[in-house]
């Protein structure tokens, strides 16, 4: 079936209906979800940014609801045969509570440490970040959007003074005489995204690609440039360097609304088009044309995505591209700018609510003394009791279990042992911990190594809101109630919040705060109005935004800070939020992969996603038809490098790198570069790519390099 339905049965009840939005990416496409006869089917719903469209993933995304692996019953460790056994919410929140306050008593507060997800609603992002704030009392909080997006979102932040990953409407792609896709491929990732890549071709604009594949995406493009994986960098700044020596940037709006772009041009200058294409491979003439392209058209937009972000050198890649979008005058430009392909489908607003080690609510700084006292106040809570910043995600996965680092971790919403880079040394180090606890309403590989495993409603079990790639608030809303024996990651974080005042001898309702009621809310609503209170005055002002406002407009786009007043769809007409209302130009610098190719290694890896698919597929690997597109992993060979290897289409090869190694039928394709592979992260096992791939990261956001490493490609001796 492709209609994510159920077989019918007898007639029963009335159908029931539910207006929401498609759990996957960020796109976050409206659909309507109707039960009828013990069947629930999924609907084209009209919505602005899908217009009615979906991918077989929407499509079949309510086959999970009664999937036959559903958890409905909590699982609890057996220290006699180490197997996941069956037991009741007492015993196993009992567990929870038991073992944390073991391990803190023992090691400090700092010993339990909290890792989120970016699939994960704003009232949960939020309720998790104050649970660890103020339930723990912990630091080490910190989600697997780290992963995703936090270099863009410090390059923003850096030169804009916000990070919102498309500060303009989304139907401005459609309209863009030029639109510039840097490492992007929504025909894979968003697939409905790609009908306004359409509808600006046929307005005639031009479509550019830049990706070391020739992806779904790229044999769209009018032109798609294919520079060697880890020196986006370098062709970012070869064409600013074009623009600058050809007269295209934009004096004018540099004088007016920017600072510091004298250091840049000196930057670029060395940058001429040669040595960009000596280093990257991507000829002078194809630089030449994008400059010029981009700085001739009325409508200009810049994007960057995963392929440019998730390096070592992730935030100064960005930089790159913003700087060349500032020097042309495109941000705040009616119809232009520049912006970031948002993944997760919380990706925004789930770094913007608290889950993040640096940050509480509003996407205000955990150091700033004004931020604390502001959030403290609506937490009722002492703002010195709150605890300072945490560390970056990948560096607190590897600190787990060692004498210095956490002894136990309660995980929503995330797979590290599939997603985390240099995995096979994260998995080791999940296994060392005294507690781990999983929440999740399917046993994903990092739920199977735990000592508690907690079953969480899904997506059409619960109400909340979500936050799209363009900022734009939105309302998930239940079809039903979740199967008997399964609770939502609210109810268990007010339940544990609960058990943990008890045993420490408070009583959470009787905070000195503004909260009436329970200390952590369990209804989606009251969270909701408490997170408005905490984000009001931030960066990401949500005040303004209600459930009602969301179901009148069609979402609410933040910062939105009054109730009556107007939401912001399109950011930086006037001013820039910095303290002079300037962008900022920062200058930067292309250096090498952190890891670079030797005759041990001679290769580059890289990895990306499938059509099919969707990030550490436990949720799709487990969907028929989805199986059926996309049943297993696969390495990318260019057929001359296979010839050289002796290696045939279908053949098992290994990816081996100084980390780890991943087996996987080999797929011969002229879509990739002779010197670099490719594989999809999305099976674990043996065919696990992050096995390979390098732990390296950048030292502004924390972001690993997961989009280059040296590799080499074995055959694999078969019987």
């Amino acid at each position: 079936m492709t209609d994510g339905a159920r077989p019918a049965t007898a007639p029963g009840p009335p159908p029931r209906e539910a207006a929401t939005h498609c759990p996957y990416c960020a796109l976050q496409c409206g659909m309507t979800l109707r039960e009828e006869n013990d069947r629930v089917a999924v609907l084209p719903r009209q919505f602005p940014t899908n217009r009615g469209g979906l991918c077989q993933k929407g499509w079949t995304a309510a086959e999970l609801l009664d999937h036959p692996d559903r958890l409905t019953s909590p699982l609890l460790r057996d220290p006699a045969s180490g197997e996941l056994r069956p037991a009741t919410w007492d015993a196993a929140l009992d567990r929870v509570a038991e073992g944390i306050r073991g391990v803190q008593s023992g090691h400090g507060r700092d010993a339990v440490a909290v890792f989120g997800g970016g699939g994960l609603t704003n009232e949960k992002a939020y309720a998790l970040g104050k649970f660890a704030r103020v339930a723990l009392r912990t630091r080490h909080i910190d989600y697997n959007g780290r992963f995703c997006m936090s270099s863009a979102a410090a390059a923003g932040m850096r030169a804009f003074g916000v990070d919102r990953g498309l500060p303009f409407p989304l139907s401005d792609l459609g309209r863009a005489d030029t639109l510039l896709l840097v490492g992007a491929n929504p025909a894979e990732t968003m697939p409905p995204l790609v009908r306004w890549l359409t509808e600006q071709r046929q307005r005639g604009g031009k479509l550019i690609v830049v990706d070391p594949r020739v992806t779904a995406t790229a044999r769209l493009a009018d032109l798609h440039l294919q520079p060697l994986p880890g020196t986006d960098l370098a062709v970012a700044s070869a064409l600013l360097h074009i623009a600058v020596t050809e007269g295209l940037v934009d004096k004018d709006y540099i004088a007016a609304r920017t600072t510091g772009f004298e250091e840049v041009r000196r930057a670029v200058a060395a940058w001429w088009p040669a040595r960009a294409e000596a280093l990257s491979g991507v000829p002078v003439a194809d630089l030449e044309a994008t400059a010029r392209a981009l700085g001739t058209g009325e409508r200009v937009v810049i994007l960057t995505a995963r392929g440019a972000e998730q390096h070592a050198k992730g935030v100064d890649t960005v930089t790159g591209y913003v700087n060349l979008a500032l020097a042309l005058g495109l941000p705040g430009r009616p119809g232009s700018g520049y912006g970031c392909l948002t993944g997760q489908g919380n990706g925004q607003g789930g770094r913007e609510h608290g889950q993040k080690a640096d940050q509480l609510p509003g996407y205000r700084r955990i150091d700033d003394p004004a931020a604390r006292a502001h959030v403290a106040g609506v937490w009722g809570v002492p703002a010195d009791d709150l605890p300072g910043p945490g560390v970056p995600a990948y560096r607190l996965l590897d600190s787990l279990g060692t004498p210095d680092g956490p002894k136990a971790l309660l995980v929503f919403g995330s797979n590290p042992v599939v997603s985390a880079p240099r995995a096979t040394r994260i998995e080791g180090r999940l296994r060392d911990l005294d507690l781990l606890v999983v929440a999740d309403f399917l046993l994903s590989e990092t739920a199977a190594l735990a000592d508690v495993v907690l079953p969480t409603a899904q997506w059409a079990e619960e109400d909340g809101t979500m936050t799209n790639l363009e900022g734009r608030v939105l309302r998930r809303r239940a079809l039903r109630e979740p199967p008997p024996g399964v609770r939502t990651d609210l109810a268990i974080l007010a339940d544990l919040t609960a058990r943990l005042a008890q045993v420490q001898g408070r009583d959470p309702s009787q905070s000195p705060g503004v909260n009436k009621g329970p200390f952590l809310p369990a209804e989606p609503a009251a969270v909701f109005a408490e997170l408005r209170r905490a984000s009001a005055g931030g960066i990401a002002d949500y005040a303004g935004i209600t459930w009602e406002r969301i179901d009148t407009h069609d979402g609410a786009y933040w910062p939105c800070p009054d109730p009556d007043g107007p939401d912001t769809p399109r950011l930086f007409a006037e001013r820039f939020p910095t303290p002079d209302g300037r962008a900022r130009f920062h200058a930067v610098e292309h250096r090498p992969a952190a890891e670079e190719v030797s005759a041990a290694y001679p290769l580059h890896f890289t990895t990306g996603r499938v059509l099919a698919q969707y990030q550490s597929g436990t949720q799709t690997r487990r969907v028929p038809a989805l199986n059926r597109a996309a049943p297993e992993a696969f390495v990318e060979l260019h057929p001359d490098l296979a010839g050289r290897l002796g290696v045939t289409d279908g053949e098992p090869v290994r990816v081996v790198s100084r980390r780890g190694e991943m087996v996987a039928p080999a797929r011969l394709s002229t879509a990739i570069r002779p010197d670099t592979v490719f594989a999809p992260f999305h099976w674990g096992g043996a065919a696990r790519a992050n096995s390979v791939t390098n732990d390296a990261v950048d030292p502004v956001s924390g972001m690993p390099e997961f989009k280059i490493c040296a590799v080499r490609v074995e055959r694999v001796e078969t019987p």
